[in-house]
């Protein structure tokens, strides 16, 4: 009996946890109605705290557990195959070095502007063509480059440090710890499985390919995907499951990553003739991902059904949304145009919330990125052939520096564990930056 009334008193519990983040997730997302409805008919409070997308994060979980085990022996790390020659701790991400900026609850906050901290730069290598992008893995132990020559090179970000020390021997140490060559024409974007020691590129010969890192000898993929177009920009859902490309299409494709299946929308909103994506990114749990294309016009995609969700259209006049990405706590996407803006928009909204400006960013596909702890922005001021780093609160210019690229940069990276970022230009450099403590 005693037990009984224990499981009882048990269940109880988790479901007024469950009304709490159910009320809380309608309310976060502007479904004030449903959101009453529901709290009257729980007795849940309205106003009751949760963390942001906490519903959303718990779901995304549940389900990558629940599609792990219905595909046991058959899930993506499976069919990779991968091989043991790295660490099998690849993919675990550190702790946060500090917590989401609110940037909700910012009022005038003028003058109140942190310093960005002072960094050293180095040369790491160089491609033979333009160096056209850049991504770090998720645990921030790798970062991958891409180049017009159609090369892809991988950097250990410890080797990388080991460079940069006092008594480091210049050519001693070799940060490149793989190349590999297996495009016909320049590369796009990359992205980093989020488990295993994979790689995929996507590229203009209109395919996605994957690369296994943990194999010393490999130089080629092991698995492609033939798309229909050039394929602008890659992402991973967090389960390691499904891919996104954004390519010439309007819509983004999205690909089964152990049936190699694509999957469009079909709930699309009206895009005209010059709708090809720029960039294509996954929120923190898969529950939404965003496009900025080239009509301008940053697109929120529900991550579960593939239905657009809100246009803004616009969102850089008449000129290309060049790249978009969401904040940790997928509540705001920062997005950057060819008019020479830098952008924070509210998701449940659409509403503008920050602008960052002082930077000129007409001609190349640039982007702007957070730092780890999304307290500063970073993005490329192409006349003057510096880096720009804004308040991320502010929206006031805190820092400007020469890139030391030959030419204004094409991409900057940013680590999502630590305070260092990569740069790569059209003088096909790569380089690195890292806080000086």
């Amino acid at each position: 009996m005693e037990n009984s009334v224990e499981q009882t008193l048990q269940d109880g519990k988790l479901y007024r946890h469950l009304n709490s983040l159910i009320v809380a997730h309608l309310r976060d997302n502007n479904l004030n109605q449903a959101a009453s409805a529901v709290a009257s008919a729980t007795m849940t409070p309205l106003n009751v705290e949760a963390p942001p997308n906490k519903l959303l994060e718990l779901f995304a979980k549940g389900l990558a557990v629940e599609k792990d085990e219905m595909l046991r022996g058959v899930t993506s790390s499976a069919l990779f195959d991968l091989g043991s020659s790295l660490p099998a701790s690849y993919g675990s991400i550190p702790a946060p070095r500090a917590a989401a900026v609110d940037f909700s609850a910012a009022q005038d906050t003028k003058g109140s502007s942190k310093s960005f901290p002072k960094h050293e730069t180095r040369h790491l290598s160089e491609h033979k063509n333009v160096a056209r992008c850049a991504r770090f893995s998720p645990d921030g132990r790798f970062v991958a480059t891409g180049s017009a020559d159609t090369s892809i090179k991988l950097f250990e970000v410890a080797k990388i440090k080991q460079m940069l020390l006092p008594d480091a021997r210049d050519g001693h140490v070799r940060p490149v710890i793989r190349t590999f060559y297996d495009h016909i024409q320049p590369i796009n974007d990359l992205d980093f499985h989020p488990q295993n020691t994979v790689l995929i590129s996507g590229a203009k010969d209109h395919t996605i390919k994957f690369f296994d890192f943990s194999k010393m000898t490999a130089k080629r993929a092991f698995r492609v995907i033939q798309d229909t177009h050039n394929v602008r920009s890659v992402s991973f859902h967090p389960s390691g499951d499904f891919l996104l490309a954004g390519t010439d299409h309007s819509i983004p494709h999205l690909y089964d990553v152990n049936t190699f299946q694509c999957y469009l929308s079909a709930n699309v909103p009206e895009i005209g003739a010059n709708g090809a994506i720029n960039q294509v990114r996954y929120s923190s749990t898969g529950g939404m991902y965003v496009t900025a294309s080239k009509d301008g016009a940053v697109r929120l995609w529900d991550g579960v059904t593939a239905n657009c969700v809100r246009s803004i259209v616009g969102a850089h006049g008449v000129a290309e949304a060049t790249s978009a990405n969401f904040t940790k706590d997928q509540r705001f996407v920062l997005s950057c145009g060819k008019d020479s803006t830098v952008k924070l928009w509210e998701v449940g909204t659409g509403r503008l919330v920050k602008q960052y400006l002082g930077a000129t960013h007409t001609q190349l596909r640039c982007q702007a990125v957070f730092n780890d702890t999304e307290e500063f922005v970073l993005s490329v001021d192409e006349p003057s052939n510096e880096i720009v780093i804004w308040d991320a609160l502010t929206a006031e210019k805190v820092a400007r520096w020469p890139s030391n690229h030959i030419g204004a940069p094409r991409w900057v990276e940013h680590s999502p564990v630590e305070a260092a970022f990569v740069s790569s230009g059209t003088d096909r450099s790569i380089r690195f930056w890292k806080e000086i403590l």
